[in-house]
């Protein structure tokens, strides 16, 4: 136990250092680091991508509280679309994640293969969208929400990459708009964790240490060291080119995307 505990310590410190150092969300680094290291640990691969989905979610909740309450204090979150697109974010999120108990692994995989080589053309051509409407009303939001939180669930992430772009889109300033992705990544996590947990209870084959679908080694170490080493690659960030940086890690993102592809076939 302390050993396999050691091993997502040392994935928690390469994991928080590059969520800092580039500003990516954590379940873009965890899930691919899950994917690759617990096989080794005796994962069975039936249940794999649920494993390293439902953890990387569980993380989430505890990294997005400290995102969420720095960028509060430089009043970079707007609580009143975070009110709106809530409900929407719950709901979808938890019919996500109990959507997946119908999908296999390999499916899991391309759907986050594909996100990957989405993240990664983002990175490498600096697409950003145009803001070209304002801030829809309740139902609007609620439609958002939910959309943002299925896709959220399926690729394991507190939905920065995906509200983001949908807040710039709605004419937010892009500080508010990261601060406010950054609060509405909190309900992704308690509802995509609860929906893995609930579909991963009773089912046989979970390796020990599993809650649901929440592998608890992985969580307490990648957490535990991801927190402690996020603020240094922030402040990494402000004497590194972060631009190239950010170049090279998509190229990164095409060669694991490209090997998880292979890994289907």
């Amino acid at each position: 136990m302390f050993s396999t505990l050691l091993i997502f310590v040392v994935l928690g410190i390469f994991a928080g250092i590059l969520a800092g150092l580039l500003g990516i969300g954590g379940g873009l680094v965890i899930v691919p680091i899950l994917v690759f290291a617990l096989p080794p640990l005796g994962i069975p691969e039936v249940h794999l991508m649920h494993i390293a989905l439902g953890t990387s979610l569980a993380s989430i909740i505890f990294t997005s509280i400290s995102s969420m309450r720095s960028h509060n204090k430089r009043g970079a979150v707007r609580w009143d679309i975070f009110k709106t697109i809530t409900p929407g974010i719950i709901v979808g999120t938890f019919l996500g994640s109990l959507s997946t108990s119908f999908m296999n692994t390999n499916f899991l995989k391309a759907v986050f293969v594909i996100f990957l080589y989405y993240v990664a053309s983002q990175m490498l051509f600096g697409l950003k969208p145009k803001a070209s409407r304002q801030v829809p009303g309740s139902k609007g939001m609620f439609t958002a929400g939910s959309v943002i939180g299925i896709f959220s669930s399926l690729v394991g992430i507190g939905g920065g990459t995906l509200s983001v772009p949908f807040l710039t889109m709605c004419n937010i300033v892009i500080h508010t708009a990261i601060g406010t992705a950054a609060a509405i990544g909190l309900p992704i996590a308690l509802a995509g964790t609860a929906g893995y947990i609930w579909t991963g209870l009773g089912v046989e084959g979970l390796p020990p240490y599993c809650f649901g679908y929440v592998y608890l080694p992985a969580l307490i170490g990648i957490v535990s060291a991801s927190m402690l080493t996020a603020p240094i690659g922030v402040r990494l960030a402000h004497s590194l080119p972060v631009d190239k940086l950010k170049k090279i890690f998509a190229v990164l993102l095409i060669i694991v995307a490209t090997r998880m592809l292979i890994t289907i076939f």
